[in-house]
């Protein structure tokens, strides 16, 4: 074994005693150190929470001396209040003085004016009491006034009684004149029928059953080609002898209708719906309007009164067929005879 030793102690030096040692003497400084930095950092902390207690206490004492402060000045304004109130309250006393003095002083001068003032009260209440009797005889003339109007007024309502019992009696009278006219009327209607049949049967009979010639309700209706030329208002020689027969018919029936029957023919033209071409009408108006009168004017001119015609123009605006066809438009150019009353 001795041996051994020599041999390791030759073969070379052992250093791990030596740093054993010095790895333990660092922990234990490190250690030592440490705990150092624990106490002083535990003394630090009691001399930190202490000054935060000493800072809170110099923060309430400081809250208390602003609370103290705002007090004094509370109490400042306070009083600065009542002196200005006490100052307001000498300057109206003051003032009330002056005001008592002054009516003092008016009370004496209307103490000294009052004997005279009376008398002229006195006079006044003459002059009131002349007044007053003049007032009551002014009363007296206004109600015996009064008593006439309310006798006008009496009368007046008497005569509006009796006004509107005769405003009645020509109501019911005019009531009476009314219906009798009716009667009257529908009598004239019924006569008038009676010659219209008349007529039309004349005429049914004169002019025949021609296609050219129709009965629409009660009048009757002749194609414009029976008596003008398309787009003209001169009558044609065919037309014209058509027209001596009708006026033969209306003069026998003149003679026969009596005079208070105000019977009229009217002479109703109609073109259909397209335009006029040509330099002598401006619209179908005027076409429609032209023929009427030239049937007219020559019916006239057959000893037809004039009182008894009357002519009107419809244009296209009046048709018997609405339909676009070349037949639809000569059944709407047409001239129509209408027996009526005026």
């Amino acid at each position: 074994m001795a041996l051994a030793r020599t041999r390791r102690s030759e073969t070379g030096f052992n250093y791990w005693p030596g740093f054993v040692d010095a790895l333990s003497t660092l922990v234990l400084s490190i250690v030592f150190l440490l705990s150092v930095f624990l106490v002083v950092q535990f003394f630090l902390s009691q001399e930190v929470t202490g000054k935060d207690k000493a800072l809170e206490q110099l923060n309430a004492k400081i809250a208390q001396l602003n609370e103290l402060l705002s007090l004094e000045k509370l109490g400042k304004l306070t009083l600065d209040d009542q002196v200005s109130q006490l100052k307001a309250g000498l300057a109206s006393a003051e003032s009330e003085r002056d005001r008592i003095k002054g009516l003092y002083d008016g009370l004496a001068a209307a103490g000294n004016d009052a004997q005279g003032k009376s008398s002229e009260l006195g006079k006044a209440l003459d002059s009131e009491k002349a007044v007053s009797a003049r007032a009551l005889a002014q009363i007296e003339v206004l109600n015996q006034q009064i008593s006439a109007l309310r006798r006008q007024l009496a009368a007046l309502e008497e005569a509006l009684d009796a006004s509107e019992k005769r405003d009645k009696e020509s109501q019911n009278r005019i009531a009476d004149l009314g219906s009798r006219l009716n009667v009257a009327l529908a009598q004239r209607v019924q006569e008038l029928s009676r010659y219209r049949s008349e007529f039309f049967g004349r005429l049914r009979t004169i002019l025949g059953n021609r296609p050219d010639i129709r009965i629409v309700g009660d009048r009757f209706v002749f194609q414009s080609e029976v008596f003008f030329d398309t787009g003209q208002a001169t009558l044609l020689p065919e037309g014209r002898a058509e027209l001596d027969t009708l006026a033969t018919a209306l003069i026998e029936l003149d003679k026969k209708i009596p005079n208070e029957i105000p019977w009229v023919l009217r002479v109703d033209g109609h073109t259909d719906v397209r335009p006029v071409n040509g330099p002598n009408f401006k619209s179908n108006w005027d076409l429609s309007a032209a023929r009427s009168i030239s049937v007219v004017q020559y019916l006239i001119t057959l000893g037809v009164p004039a009182q008894r015609l009357v002519a009107a123009g419809f244009g296209e605006f009046q048709p018997l067929d609405t339909a676009n066809t070349e037949d639809a438009y000569k059944r709407n150019r047409r001239i129509e005879l209408k027996l009526t009353e005026r």
